[in-house]
């Protein structure tokens, strides 16, 4: 049985597995589900990042959690929280995020697991502030962020994409405790 960090209703949010890794690289084949990235993720790539977040956990006790539907027990994406320190006026922060596969999109899967990783951010971790990145043109992980009650702070050019001029303005959001 797999073991979860967090569960909600209709979903559990856990460490990464071995047997995460071909639904993750299908997923991050995926040209609409890899819309607002630089580009698609190959085997090795996909393995890599599966392997940064096993290490994550195991520092910190969270990661961009894999997401499992509950009542299938499939992997349908990550939803979490990592540590984020890409040079900005946001950074080093702890950010919110998340990926899903397209047959999960439209069921307010990501914010159902968003709300809890906040609640587990504020409540567990005893974080004072979450914040959240995307590109502007991301309108679904936009509203996500404003259903799970974050609030827009900035427009910025992202560091990292600054080679992807299409993408390199990206969002901030962020969330403080007491809000």
């Amino acid at each position: 049985m797999k073991q979860y960090t967090l569960a909600t209703p209709r979903l559990g949010l856990r460490n990464w597995l071995p047997s995460d890794l071909a639904p993750f690289i299908k997923m991050s084949r995926d040209v609409d589900v890899m819309q607002f990235f630089p580009k698609l993720l190959d085997e090795l790539e996909s393995k890599d990042f599966i392997e940064r977040m096993q290490f994550h956990f195991k520092e910190y006790g969270f990661c961009y959690f894999a997401v499992d539907e509950l009542a299938t027990g499939k992997f349908i994406g990550f939803v979490g929280l990592k540590h984020q320190d890409f040079k900005s006026n946001y950074t080093p922060s702890v950010d919110i995020g998340w990926r899903l596969m397209k047959s999960a999109w439209g069921k307010g899967f990501a914010t159902e697991a968003a709300k809890s990783c906040l609640d587990y951010a504020f409540s567990e971790l005893k974080l004072n502030e979450v914040y959240s990145f995307a590109t502007v043109n991301n309108i679904g992980s936009e509203t996500v962020m404003k259903k799970i009650g974050m609030n827009y702070i900035d427009t910025f050019n992202h560091p990292y994409l600054n080679d992807y001029p299409e993408l390199k303005a990206c969002l901030v959001y962020t969330k403080n405790k007491h809000e």
